[in-house]
Parts: structure tokens; sequence; C-alpha cells
């Protein structure tokens, strides 16, 4: 699933091409997506004008100038293609397209139809509202910081891993940007959240920035199914430094790798995480 840099970098490449612009008209496809589209998208878009385009944890919201919020989210294989000009075949999995006046398109493409499309209402009253009305700070703005961390970790007995991937606690992680920031901040990933004293509570926030603007810089991960608005590939899984690397050493390593066994790959909360046992004791 797409994580906050890969969604922010999605964003800055669609708001130069969205931003100021109608939008002429709207393609769905006909079954929606892991929800189904809200009733008279179509309708509701046409004529529209988009006044900006912005990131909320791993949701592009596009704000229309009659004071609704359009929702996006890629879900698991869910990719934006900006296309130029007026002439484009539709693809399969195309589920969404946006014809903005002058003829350039913004398609959502979804081959598992993960992904959400919905409008955000003022009151939260659906699903998809609610959940963003309850999320954490934003982890590169300054409403994230260390002693907030700390407050919302305290008396916590579930590893912290999993805690940190909650959204209600901070916006936008997912497994590979948490495994990459724990390491860097020296911290086991099956400590007890709680257990975390107000040093490691700064060096961890420290690590999250750390690893968000460096895969920023890289245009975010490409293992699969991501891909940025141009087509091309993120590049930061050349930087990782545990993620994905079970067995190899890690950056920096003068362990008996024979003995340590390099960096361990674990299964926490459905999910794997990948650590060194060294250097996060």
């Amino acid at each position: 699933m797409p994580e906050l840099p890969e969604v922010e970098t999605i964003c800055r490449a669609m708001a130069p091409v969205l931003e100021g612009r109608r939008v002429a008209g709207v393609f769905t496809g006909r079954y929606g997506l892991r929800t189904p589209f809200p009733c008279g998208l179509a309708r509701k878009l046409a004529g529209r004008r988009i006044l900006a385009c912005r990131r909320r944890a791993k949701y592009i919201l596009l704000e229309l100038d009659d004071g609704a919020q359009l929702a996006l989210h890629l879900g698991m294989s869910g990719r934006i293609l900006i296309v130029a000009g007026p002439h484009y075949k539709r693809q399969k999995h195309d589920h969404l397209v946006l014809t903005l006046e002058g003829g350039d398109r913004i398609v959502l493409n979804d081959p598992r139809r993960f992904g959400m499309v919905f409008f955000v209402t003022d009151g939260g009253d659906s699903g998809p509202s609610r959940a963003l009305t309850k999320m954490g700070p934003e982890p590169l703005e300054s409403e994230f910081h260390a002693e907030g961390l700390l407050r919302s970790l305290a008396g916590r007995k579930t590893a912290v891993k999993n805690v940190l991937l909650d959204q209600k606690i901070v916006a936008g992680l997912g497994n590979i940007y948490v495994c990459e920031a724990l390491f860097y901040a020296g911290i086991d990933p099956r400590r007890a959240a709680g257990s975390l004293t107000a040093d490691e509570a700064k060096q961890l926030v420290k690590s999250i920035r750390k690893v968000l603007r460096a895969a920023l810089k890289a245009g975010g991960s490409t293992l699969r199914d991501y891909r940025k608005a141009d087509g091309g590939s993120g590049l930061f899984q050349h930087e990782f430094s545990v993620y994905g690397r079970a067995g190899a050493r890690c950056p920096g390593c003068d362990c008996a790798i024979k003995k340590t066994g390099g960096i361990r790959k674990i299964p926490q909360g459905g999910r794997s995480t990948f650590y060194c046992p060294v250097r996060q004791e």
C-alpha cells in the first residue's frame, strides 16, 4: 500500500495540473472500488473548479470550489496517471477518469480495486470521513513532537512497531517506514510502546522525519505496484537499511554476522517486521 512518501509524491505531481482548473467530464467504472462510488459523483464534479490538491495521511484530497472535498485512497494497487492532451484510450482497470478543461486527464487505475473514492463530509458521518477526522498528527508537521508521542504511547503494552502503524497515533506511516525509523532510532520493534523514555521518543521523532524526507527525495518506494504519476518508479527501495533485507548486513554493521544472522524478519500484527538484533536492542 502506498504510504506517506508515495502519496505525497503523487500529490505534488497532480497539484500543478489540477489546481485552478475545472472538471469538464467524469468517467466512472461500473462497479466502484472497495466501496461504491458516491451517488451522483459525475454530476457533482462536472463544472467544479479544483482549488487545491493536498495529502492527509495516505489520502489525496481535492478541494472543490463549492466547499466539498473529494478523497482518493489508492488501496493496495491503485495508481494515478496524468495524461496530457485530449487523446487517451481508456485502459483495463481505469475506474475513475477526470477530464479537465483543455483535455488533460487524471486517471485512477486499480487492478485489485482496494482503493476508495468518497466525498469528505463536515459531520464525518460516513465511515471514511470518520477515519479522516480521527487521524493523528502529520509526522512532518510541527504538531508531531516527542512530548505528544510519549503521551500517546504511555501505558501501552502493545509492541511499539504495531502502535506506530495506528493512524490515530501518527498519520501516514506504514510498514516500510516504521521498520526503517525504528532502525535509525535503535529501538527494538518488539518493545512495549509504553516503555519508551523521553529521550527515545525524541530520537524516534527525528528518525521518522529523517526516513520520510529521504523517501520523498527519492520519489517513494516501488516494490510492486506503486508508480509515480509520470509512470516512473520510486527509488527509495535502493536505500532501505533493514526492510526486505533479512539475513543481510545493516548499514555500518561490524558485528559477527555468522552469529547474529544479520537482519531478522519476524511476523508482527499480520505484517513482516525487519530489524537488526544488535543495533536495536
